[in-house]
């Protein structure tokens, strides 16, 4: 790497723990300008980050020795905290002064909870930054990223927050600006998508056909990035085997908990938020969890119309 003034400079090693749907894509796209160490629970997954030039590793601990940068990327508290402290244990094995990228929605208390912990036992730079946009924009380096970190941990994680992202933004020099930001941004995708699947039922109720519907709204004012990512999807969860799982449904019921949570806590009614979660959690409640959530579509009508006439 090329710093400002000319001189070379070593690559950072990263490590990735947790690769899911996006920690396997932004695994393989740090690979390809950091050497980067991998490790989930699941071999296959790590097997396939091999395939994609990460270095599998067997534990945790085994990923994060040696790393500069350890990205994590969790589904919520609790996973974060086994990560750090319980079965996996990686918090006394950090290099000192390595930078823990939190790219996880987990909200602004737990994070900030998180990083007095680790400022308190360790000697490792919490930088809060949850991502937004997708597996395919994650593999692309294409990602949202909204951060909150100090000056120390921001230049530490710098040049792998910039292998991330399409956008980066430093809402803050503390841990917790980063979830702020990521709350915000989460009323809306879970709205969108919400509405998203209630005008394409609605569509459908009025004997409509589904695909044409969809392709005339996305070009009008009513096109949105949601429709048109999660539109087709949802028409698909009335197939066989359903639709492509690219975000799980039950991530919405998590998110907008934690935009429920921060919205009564700024004293601010958030009364469509609250309808979107309601919908989410009544997916939930009906098996649909681990479903995409582009599913939700199932909860307002459960079944397509079979009586249309044929276009």
């Amino acid at each position: 790497m090329n710093a400002a003034d000319g001189s070379t400079t070593e690559a950072p090693t990263v490590a990735v723990l947790g690769l899911g749907a996006m920690g396997l894509p932004m695994a393989s796209r740090l690979s390809s300008d950091f050497p980067v160490r991998a490790f989930d629970i699941h071999p296959e997954r790590r097997a396939e980050a091999e395939e994609r030039g990460a270095t599998g590793c067997a534990t945790a601990v085994d990923a994060v020795d040696g790393a500069d940068v350890v990205v994590v990327a969790v589904r919520d508290r609790g996973q974060l905290d086994d990560l750090l402290w319980g079965a996996a244990g990686i918090a006394g094995a950090l290099q000192p002064g390595a930078a823990i990228v939190l790219t996880s929605t987990i909200g602004v208390p737990d994070v900030e909870a998180v990083a007095t912990r680790l400022a308190e036992e360790t000697s490792t730079l919490l930088v809060d930054a949850p991502v937004s946009g997708g597996p395919a924009r994650a593999g692309a380096g294409d990602l949202l990223v909204t951060v909150g970190a100090t000056d120390e941990g921001w230049s530490r994680a710098l040049p792998v927050l910039e292998a991330l992202s399409g956008t980066l933004t430093r809402m803050g020099d503390a841990p917790g600006a980063g979830q702020a930001m990521k709350t915000v941004n989460q009323l809306l995708c879970g709205v969108h998508i919400a509405a998203a699947a209630e005008a394409l039922a609605l569509a459908d109720a009025l004997g409509l056909d589904p695909q044409a519907a969809l392709d005339t709204l996305m070009a009008g004012a009513a096109a949105s990035f949601m429709l048109g990512d999660r539109g087709p999807r949802a028409l698909q969860a009335y197939d066989d085997g359903g639709a492509e799982v690219r975000s799980r449904l039950d991530i919405f019921v998590k998110d907008l908990g934690i935009v429920g949570t921060a919205a009564r806590g700024a004293g601010l009614a958030a009364p469509v938020a609250a309808a979107a979660e309601q919908l989410f959690l009544l997916g939930q409640g009906q098996g649909k969890g681990a479903d995409d959530d582009s599913s939700v579509i199932t909860v307002l009508s459960p079944e397509r119309r079979t009586d249309r006439p044929a276009s």
